[in-house]
């Protein structure tokens, strides 16, 4: 019967042509709007790592003094200084943790072919990589025995290996570092998590590090750091506060396999914040948080309130073209009530004429689907020609291809509901009687 029906549909379309165009144009021009703004919306809000993410953790205390301290209001710091990062490494209260910060690092390439470049850089702890589940294409991770021995050591990404060995085993070779030589250990293989949730200081959605050295390594070398430094009392700030100085500047992430752990640790953060508050380091009371990465996300509002606005609008321009739609259907199977009439006098029940009416606006869907999906597919090239950060990450996922369709079916069959039904009300003698 769904084939009959859609035979019957494509022969209506074809009868009149201008007004099948407007209609299928109408819903693809919403399709295409609303498909653009929503994969935008949908790849800045996503989950960077799926499965993981709601057992990390980033931990938030107030090393502050009481200067402009409001009770209730002021909220804790988003880094955490050099000697509370190494006293809640050291504590070692939770299943995985891992102290760092973001820098740059001039890379000296063996190749005389290639001049000496830049290269974004992480400074981490061991735990960085199996926490974040970061797979290796070639090697593995170094371990806290090097961090404890401050060793020369790096992994590097895929990226950087194809510019500077050609993309083959690089482990056991030779990478200098601001004039120093390291041993290769790991090639990272395919990780982008987006947006860069671990260190959200950078401000970067799809630029991620070239080279990892341990934390400890880099700060015996003197590395440059590269992020944001909150100073507060005597803190002198600069690029790299000394480790003394009352600064934040490195961000500190935990694993935590159960809720039950979760508490634990939030608890252990309000101790340590009373410890020091008694030992005179901390001015003021307890201020801590304890978030999951997608709580982390919303709480620094990733997603740019323009693009939320702009996914609104285009909703709501989709919803105008429903409306057109609505009448263009209706226009459309009114002008054919003596053929509805004639089906009901030969005994189609209403039942009947609905189906086939809504299978008629179901094809009217797809063709506007795919119309939509053509209008999404330009819109996101124009996305990513903007100079907003996030514009590089507008591509049409599987996911959001199938929501296109899916959207469009659903749309069209809404707008199919009115007309089909007023159509379909049509008494049938009287179609009779004047033809």
């Amino acid at each position: 019967m769904f084939g009959y029906y859609f035979d019957l549909a494509l022969r209506s379309l074809r009868r009149n042509k201008a007004l099948t165009a407007l209609m299928v144009l109408a819903i693809a021009l919403g399709i295409g709007a609303s498909m653009t703004t929503l994969t935008v919306l949908h790849v800045l809000s996503g989950d960077p790592l799926p499965g993981r993410s709601g057992s990390l953790y980033y931990p938030q205390i107030d090393p502050r003094d009481s200067q402009g301290y409001l009770p209730g209001k002021s909220k804790p710091m988003d880094q955490v200084t050099w000697i509370d990062g190494m006293n809640l490494l050291e504590a070692k209260r939770a299943d995985r943790q891992a102290l760092m910060t973001g820098g740059s690092v001039a890379v000296q390439p063996g190749n005389s072919t290639l001049d000496p470049f830049y290269e974004a850089a992480r400074y981490s702890t061991a735990d960085f990589f199996p926490m974040f589940g970061v797979p290796f294409q070639y090697g593995h991770a170094w371990d806290a025995a090097d961090d404890g021995a401050h060793a020369r050591v790096a992994v590097i990404s895929s990226q950087l290996d194809a510019k500077l060995f050609g993309g083959g085993d690089s482990t056991d070779k030779t990478l200098r570092l601001d004039g120093t030589a390291f041993r290769i250990v790991g090639v990272i293989g395919d990780w982008n998590p987006n947006p860069h949730f671990y260190d959200l200081n950078r401000k970067s959605y799809n630029e991620n590090e070239g080279v990892f050295v341990p934390l400890s390594t880099s700060q015996d070398l003197g590395m440059a750091h590269d992020g944001s430094v909150n100073c507060w009392g005597n803190g002198g700030g600069g690029s790299t506060p000394i480790h003394s100085s009352p600064c934040v500047w490195l961000q500190f992430w935990v694993q935590l396999d159960t809720p039950a752990k979760a508490v634990e640790y939030k608890a252990f953060l309000v101790h340590y914040s009373e410890q020091q508050k008694a030992l005179g380091r901390f001015g003021r009371p307890p201020n801590v948080q304890l978030r999951d990465v997608m709580q982390w996300l919303d709480y620094n509002m990733v997603v740019p309130d323009d693009v939320r606005l702009q996914t609104g609008l285009a909703f709501g321009f989709l919803l105008v073209c429903l409306v057109n739609t609505v009448g263009l259907m209706l226009a459309k199977f009114l002008r054919r009530a003596g053929e509805l009439g004639v089906r009901r006098a030969l005994g189609a029940s209403r039942r009947a004429l609905f189906a086939q009416l809504l299978v008629e606006s179901g094809v009217i869907g797809l063709m506007g689907g795919i119309g939509g999906l053509l209008l999404a597919l330009a819109g996101l090239w124009l996305v990513r020609r903007q100079p907003a950060e996030y514009a590089a990450l507008a591509h049409l996922d599987p996911a959001m291809l199938l929501a296109t369709f899916l959207l469009a079916l659903a749309a069209s069959l809404l707008a199919g509901l009115l007309p089909a039904w007023r159509a379909c009300q049509i008494t049938p003698a009287l179609q009779l009687k004047s033809n």
